[in-house]
């Protein structure tokens, strides 16, 4: 099971640090990945990182500004999300599968969270 928090409402350029947290399986096992779906539009990949943590990899539109991390000790990714804009409103999903690829893709994934909802509004 998967857990998403860390969610909220924020102006923009401000910041948010997302949280995904296992429960019932090893994190250490598993990539992680991050999707968001806006209103009206299809769920897209954010982000991805490796069991290990050394293999990264993130969607064009939030290069530079978003960054992912795992502490597998803790059984918990990171997603921290810095100069925010409206366009990244969405609802933020984790998700794991048992390999990396640099094909980050809903339908690749076995696991999911429910979902954290991100808002950026002035």
């Amino acid at each position: 099971q998967l857990q998403a928090s860390g969610g909220g409402l924020v102006q923009p350029g401000g910041s948010l640090r997302l949280s995904c947290k296992t429960s019932g399986f090893t994190l250490g096992y598993y990539a992680i990945g991050w999707f968001r779906q806006a209103p009206g539009k299809e769920r897209e990949g954010v982000a991805c990182i490796s069991s290990s943590g050394g293999s990264i990899i993130y969607a064009d539109s939030v290069k530079g500004r978003f960054t992912i991390s795992r502490d597998n000790a803790k059984n918990t990714v990171y997603l921290q999300m810095n100069s925010l804009v409206p366009g990244d409103t969405a609802v933020y999903y984790c998700a794991a599968r048992p390999y990396y690829s640099s094909r980050n893709y809903e339908a690749s994934y076995d696991y999911w969270g429910q979902g954290t909802q991100v808002t950026v509004s002035s």
